[in-house]
This record gives structure tokens, sequence and C-alpha cells, in this order.
């Protein structure tokens, strides 16, 4: 399984990025897949959720009502829409994919996540 993720950069506060992950090598039609976020001196931290299946959600506090993850109709992208974007969002953004999740399964630790794909950078600056 790879993943490549994309559309990081830079934008000013109260401004919207959309991440892309393209995903390939996919054996099975159950997993659950995850954006998160890592600042220097702190843990990985999961963003946004969603599950192959059903389409279940998981988000984070802090980004409810701002972020948006979704799936591309050709099922294997997924997407980040960042919106209203705020200082404390900036961080190194990963998306990755947990197998063997889905029907409202969405693991919230990093460990469960078995590929990831490279960061990207995502800065909120004025």
């Amino acid at each position: 399984v790879q993943l490549q993720a994309s559309g990081g950069g830079w934008v000013q506060p109260g401004g919207s990025l959309r991440l892309s992950c393209a995903v390939s090598g996919l054996a099975s039609s159950y997993y659950c897949i995850g954006w998160f976020r890592q600042v220097p001196g702190k843990e990985r931290e999961g963003v946004a959720l969603i599950t192959s299946t059903d389409g279940s959600k998981y988000y984070l506090d802090s980004v409810k009502d701002r972020f948006i993850i979704n799936r591309a109709n050709a099922k294997n992208t997924y997407y980040l829409q960042m919106n209203n974007m705020k200082y404390e969002d900036t961080a190194v953004y990963y998306c990755a994919i947990a197998p063997g999740y889905g029907l409202g399964r969405l693991p919230k630790s990093p460990s469960e996540y078995t590929h990831w794909g490279q960061g990207t950078q995502v800065t909120v600056s004025s």
C-alpha cells in the first residue's frame, strides 16, 4: 500500500487549503483513512478520520466545523478541506491507512495505522 499526500503550503489566517491523499495497492475494502498532524516537540495527533465502508467520520475538537474529510468519486483519493485556518493549524500533515477498520470503527491512535504518506507542510501565517 502506498499513500501520496499533496496540497500543503502557506495560507493566511482565515484562509483555506485542501490536502489530497492518493492511495494505491489496496488489498482490502475495509480500512480507515486518517489525516494526522505533528509539530516539533509534540505527539502526532489525529485530525480527521473516515472509514471506507460507511463513511463514518471523526474530527479533532479543535477542527470541527472548519475541516472536512471526504472521499473522491474515484474512491482511492481522500481530501482534507481546511477552512478558516488558524495559526495553531501550522504543522506537518500526514495521511495514513489503518487496514481492517470499517463500519464506524475509527482508530485514533497513530499506532493503528500501518502505512503513511510523506508529510506535507502547512503553514498559517500573516
